[in-house]
């Protein structure tokens, strides 16, 4: 049976993704209309497109959050994505170093256009920077997720197990558990948001090296991988 803040993050997910999905394709049309027009004007239109795009992100963690207060558990173990989806996640959303691949992969590939594969050796210099800064707070952040699991409330829990063994009253154990579970909630919360946040300082990294015409492709580009694993997960699972 699904909880409360389950109900409510699959209908909100379901949305969001549809919404991600029209923004897809209007990014796509602005990229490839872009040779077709010249001046500020679609310049306008496409940082629009680009502010919209960053801002269905920003929308996306602010309802993960409040929602994580009442149920942090349900993003650790979450029913709306796919067996295939969780695989390509971490602590509850997307590996942070697969957005620098997919930068790489748009650049060598061209699986879009022309304009991620002229990037600058300045632009590649700080991507490389960037990509090593993100590795380093993504193996901080997992050693963070393990202290917040088994911290000094948790040993305190296993020390009152062995003296209910031995003993001692239950009902002050019980209180005891309540206390090192809570504790052991907010620490996990605490970690789902400064990888969360971790993740916006990511994206926002790589889109403050991109021209214009690189983050409408880039964004178009996660997206796309977002999408196409949702599709491919529910047909498999």
């Amino acid at each position: 049976m699904k909880t409360k803040v389950e109900e409510r993050f699959f209908e909100f997910f379901e949305k969001w993704m549809c919404q991600l999905d029209e923004y897809l394709q209007h990014l796509r049309r602005a990229s490839e209309v872009y040779g077709a027009k010249t001046g500020c004007e679609h310049e306008q239109e496409l940082q629009a497109s680009v502010s919209k795009v960053t801002q269905h992100y920003k929308d996306y963690y602010t309802i993960k959050w409040a929602l994580a207060y009442e149920d942090v558990l349900a993003f650790f173990c979450p029913i709306w994505i796919s067996p295939l989806e969780n695989a390509y996640s971490w602590v509850t959303r997307w590996k942070l170093s697969a957005v620098l691949k997919l930068v790489n992969s748009i650049r060598t590939n061209d699986v879009l256009s022309s304009s991620l594969v002229e990037l600058t050796q300045e632009q590649m210099r700080k991507i490389e920077m960037l990509r090593v800064k993100i590795r380093l707070e993504e193996e901080r952040e997992m050693e963070r997720q393990q202290v917040a699991v088994v911290d000094t409330k948790m040993m305190e829990l296993v020390r009152s197990v062995v003296r209910v063994k031995n003993g001692e009253e239950v009902r002050q154990v019980e209180g005891l558990v309540q206390v090192a579970l809570k504790g052991v909630m907010v620490g996990l919360e605490k970690v789902m948001k400064v990888a969360d946040y971790v993740r916006l300082r990511t994206l926002k990294g790589v889109l403050d090296v991109l021209s214009l015409l690189q983050c409408v492709e880039f964004l178009a580009g996660i997206g796309m991988l977002q999408i196409l694993l949702r599709q491919w997960g529910k047909k498999r699972f």
